[in-house]
Formats: C-alpha cells, structure tokens, sequence
C-alpha cells in the first residue's frame, strides 16, 4: 500500500465528524421543535413569582411535569381546599407526593405500600382498592397530618415525616421548592402563578363525567358552583348568549366570597388544565383569560383567547369558570 492510500482515512476522519454533528444537530433540533410544537409530546408546566422572603423572591420558579403527574398534583390539591386546609397543608402533601411516588398512582411499593403516598394496607390505611383511589389517599393523609398539633409551623420534612414514619425521615425536605410552586397555582397567598399544559389537543370528552370529577375532588364547593353555572347558563352558550358548538361545563363562584373564593376559582381552572388529557378538555376559560390545548404552546391568552377583535362566545363572565369539552373527530 502506497503512503497515499494510506493517508486516506486519516483525510476522511473530519468529513466523518462533521456529518456525524450535523445529524446529531438535527436529532437535537427535531425534539426542541417537537417539544415546543403543539403537535409534540405533551407535559405540563406550574410557574410562579417566588414568594416575599424566598431564595426566589422576584424570580420565575418553574416545576415540569407529565399530564399523569399534574393530574395527581391537581387531585390533591383539590382535596385540600375541600377540607379548607390551608396551603401549607397542601405544599406538605404533594411534597410528600413527590417523594414517595413522583406523583404517580403506584401500584406497587416497598412491601405493601401502594398509591401517591404509598401508604399500607396492613398499618392501617385502607384497603388496597381505597388506596389505589387519589381522592382517598389524598383525604387520609390530610386528616392525619392535621391531627398533629402546629404542623403548619413545622418544618416540612418534619411533618410529612409525622404522618409517614419513614425509613428516610429528611427525604421530603428537598422537594419543598417544587411544591411550593404547584402549590401556588391552586393556592390563595396572592402569589402570581399559572398551570399550563401543551401537547396536541385531546379526544372527544363527557361533560357529565368531568362535573362528577370535580365534585369528587373538590367537594362541596364544586356541586354548589355547578349548581350555580347550570341555573345561570345553560351549557353551550355564553353569558352574552352566542352559541358555542363545543358541550360545556360552566361554574359560578358565590358573590363577595373574597379571596377563599377566587382561590377556588383558579384552582378549578388549573384543574380542568391539569386533568385536560384525560378528561377530554379542550378550552378552559376564567378571569379574562383562556387556555386552549394544542393551541399557543400551551399557555393561558388574554381575554379572545389571545385573537384580535375580542366577543369571543367562550369568554367566561366574571366570577364564572368554563370548561369545554373536546368533540369527536370525523373521519
């Protein structure tokens, strides 16, 4: 072999790299433009202003999630605000959420623990198929952790630990952040936060199993709001009375029930964002804004649902949250 011939490869190694880049290039910018195309994968967003006194004070914190994970976070919530626990109640239980299940409804668990909380059958906490239940997992731990005396003044790691007696007792402590964050989207301490979910638009929903859905988790407040929504417009139309063709779920918040009530009101919203993918929901309209899925990447547009002209039929009136359902496709 002649030193030309050998000195060939060693001439084609540089042309080797930079194709080699440029497809890796391209794999990289086929999944960033997925992920933030409405046609990519879906996943969910909570983001709020850092709290006064916070090591975010004056920042954006943000906590991604799956559709799966924002739907559990959003069920727990739910329950507390039944209860009328306050945040901090909440920020304990879905920190706790996070650490022992990731937010994740686990059928299985170290020896018979089960659930988002993976709690144990044989100490107590329910049957297994009580268990499996969010809305049963959520209400027991929240009914012992307000057993304990000053739990609210305690620290985190601390007072899941009192209801959790686990083998890894500061554990919760590092997921506090992330569910202070998820914590504001459904809470009432006036920190600016919004929940936001992208992906392509979901399949056809049933407007009667999503008003069951939110009176289980919310509980009482939810049936008095959808009682309320029914008798002050039908489903379908607007509070101005344009037509929509879309099914309708419409809630109304009691007059004058002060801050206790737009915490509800936005975290009914938040909600039906949260469990949008599973429940069918395509619009969620509420306090002058809109969410559309597979629309906007995701976020929450101004009143018109960010379109100029404004008089959008799916405007929601003040005090009112609206949940359109997705409609079937024809083929």
């Amino acid at each position: 072999m002649s030193e030309t011939d050998r000195s060939r490869p060693r001439r084609r190694r540089p042309f080797r790299k930079a194709v080699g880049l440029v497809v890796l290039l391209g794999v990289i910018g086929y999944f960033v433009v997925q992920r933030e195309s409405d046609n990519g994968p879906s996943y969910c967003t909570a983001s709020a202003t850092g709290a006064a006194g916070s090591a975010g004070a004056g920042t954006v914190q943000t906590y991604e999630m799956t559709h799966e994970q924002a739907s559990n976070a959003a069920t727990i919530a739910a329950v507390g605000i039944s209860k009328g626990l306050p945040d901090r109640a909440v920020t304990i239980a879905l920190a706790t959420a996070m650490q022992e299940s990731s937010l994740r409804n686990l059928d299985h668990g170290d020896r018979d623990s089960l659930g988002l909380f993976q709690q144990r059958p044989s100490q107590g906490w329910g049957t297994p198929e009580q268990i499996m239940d969010p809305v049963y997992s959520a209400g027991i731990f929240y009914d012992r952790l307000a057993e304990i005396k000053g739990y609210t003044r305690l620290p985190l790691t601390v007072a899941a630990q009192k209801v959790q007696l686990s083998g890894f007792p500061q554990a919760y402590a590092k997921h506090e952040p992330d569910a202070t964050v998820l914590t504001a989207a459904f809470g009432e301490n006036g920190t600016p936060a919004s929940l936001v979910c992208s992906g392509p638009a979901p399949s056809a929903g049933d407007p009667e199993k999503v008003r069951a859905e939110l009176a289980r988790d919310f509980g009482a407040p939810a049936r008095e709001a959808l009682g309320a929504g029914r008798a002050g417009a039908p489903a379908g139309r607007s509070a101005a009375g344009g037509a929509v063709p879309e099914a309708e779920v419409a809630l109304r918040l009691k007059e004058g029930g002060g801050p206790a009530e737009a915490r509800r009101g936005r975290a009914m919203a938040h909600w039906a964002v949260a469990r949008s993918k599973e429940l069918g929901i395509a619009r969620v309209s509420y306090d002058g804004s809109s969410w559309v899925a597979g629309r906007d990447g995701g976020a929450w547009q101004g009143k018109g649902g960010g379109r100029k002209g404004g008089g959008d039929p799916h405007d929601a009136a003040p005090g009112e949250v609206r949940i359109f359902m997705a409609r079937a496709t024809t083929r």
